[in-house]
């Protein structure tokens, strides 16, 4: 993979897996890899999110950010707008370019991590929001002139779902447990207006209900962990579309 990227193969890699599959632990851990087999015009290796709830700030619990897993590893594209601002898959796109330009403008290698497939497939794929080609054309379909990576090595982080779901179980009630609601008292306190929150989904959609007394804590935290399972489940049909489509995902079990 090193040598390809080296060599001009591919030009990104990419860690995917659904929600609670270890996949940013994963990244880290490959960051730090080839960070030690890197040639001396190498800089190092940073890592790109491509969550689409990370990017806000103070949204930290609920989107399980974890910032201290990635220690020396630098990242991009977490915190980079206020809770409750909106957020697009065209401004992603926009975000990611630059990113990954700046990345690879020091000689070092970019690593885009995390769970939400429109915006891995908009930056892959070569969608194209000018109008000028398809939406989902594929890279070879797109002119050299598009800015974005031409060719990409994709690795999914799997686990089975019986494990994904115990791990979601657990995790939840530990972010429970070290002040998620609190978390989104603040933002409700601090004006984030509470249809955002709902807006943003999950986490934020079933504790804000709770928060507002439209839920209590016991369905609140069923309807919360069933929206989970139904969500990572849904992240593995897009992948699997991905993989259907002609992309190929080396899978590693973590």
């Amino acid at each position: 993979m090193l040598a390809s990227y080296i060599s001009g193969e591919i030009d990104l890699i990419t860690v995917l897996g659904p929600t609670a599959s270890g996949k940013t632990k994963y990244a880290v851990r490959l960051a730090r890899q080839i960070a030690a087999m890197l040639p001396s015009e190498y800089t190092g290796v940073e890592i790109i999110s491509a969550d689409s709830r990370q990017i806000f700030r103070g949204m930290d619990i609920g989107t399980g950010k974890d910032l201290c897993e990635y220690g020396d590893i630098p990242y991009h594209l977490i915190d980079i707008l206020p809770a409750g601002a909106h957020y697009n898959v065209f401004e992603f796109k926009r975000d990611f370019i630059s990113a990954w330009n700046d990345i690879r403008s020091r000689r070092a290698i970019p690593i885009l991590c995390g769970g939400t497939g429109l915006y891995i497939n908009a930056v892959t794929a070569g969608y194209d929001f000018s109008g000028s080609h398809p939406l989902s054309a594929t890279r070879e379909d797109v002119p050299a002139s598009t800015d974005g990576p031409r060719s990409t090595f994709f690795i999914g982080t799997l686990v089975s779902r019986e494990v994904r779901n115990a791990r979601i179980d657990a995790r939840l009630d530990a972010r429970l447990q070290e002040g998620m609601v609190e978390e989104i008292k603040g933002l409700l306190d601090s004006g984030v207006p509470a249809e955002n929150l709902i807006a943003y989904g999950l986490e934020y959609k079933f504790v804000t209900q709770y928060v507002l007394g439209e839920l209590d804590y016991d369905r609140m935290r069923l309807q919360l962990a069933t929206a989970i399972h139904q969500f990572a489940k849904r992240q593995m049909t897009w992948f699997r579309g991905m993989e259907r489509s002609g992309v190929r995902i080396h899978w590693v079990e973590v």
